[in-house]
């Protein structure tokens, strides 16, 4: 990975398609393996239509893309909650660039970014039940708040944090 040839930055509008796009593929894989479908979580990114992409920005929702030499690989969103919360939601990679640190490169940029913007922790929701991912997050140093079982959810939902470290925050950072 170079970084000089990747660059994050925040999707305009006419990206939106491609960003909706890269989300439901990548989040696809994971409803395939636990037989996630529309009529049983409508919700699911894997379902994510270019429209609700746009209520979510309209929203205050921020869509960040990103780029490998021109080309969009991945996203991610971060919401800001309160008291210094930031929720990061939709963290895709497109499937044939997984495992090569994009996912690394996108909680990276999630941190400097939320931490520049007054942050203090990051929060995410995801299946309990994934454990390969839950594992990733732990290793990267997110900690289990709660797991929580909803009705009209096909899966259980791990709730986890993890608090910004200042020393993480890259100087002179513009967004």
């Amino acid at each position: 990975m170079n970084p000089m040839e990747d660059l994050i930055r925040e999707i305009q509008d006419d990206e939106i398609d491609a960003t909706a796009s890269i989300i439901r593929s990548s989040f696809m894989t994971v409803a395939k393996d636990f037989h996630i479908i529309q009529e049983n979580c409508a919700t699911n990114p894997a379902f994510i239509t270019s429209e609700k992409l746009k209520e979510s920005i309209n929203k205050g929702i921020k869509f960040f893309g990103l780029f490998r030499c021109d080309i969009q690989i991945g996203c991610v969103a971060l919401e800001k909650a309160q008291d210094g919360v930031f929720y990061m939601e939709r963290l895709a990679v497109v499937p044939e660039y997984r495992h090569k640190g994009y996912g690394k490169e996108l909680n990276d940029f999630v941190f400097n970014y939320a931490g520049s913007q007054g942050g203090k922790k990051v929060s995410i929701g995801i299946i309990n039940e994934n454990i390969q991912l839950k594992n990733s997050y732990t290793k990267y140093g997110f900690t289990e708040t709660l797991i929580r079982k909803y009705d009209h959810l096909p899966f259980t939902v791990c709730f986890m944090e993890k608090r910004i470290d200042s020393a993480m925050i890259a100087c002179n950072m513009e967004y």
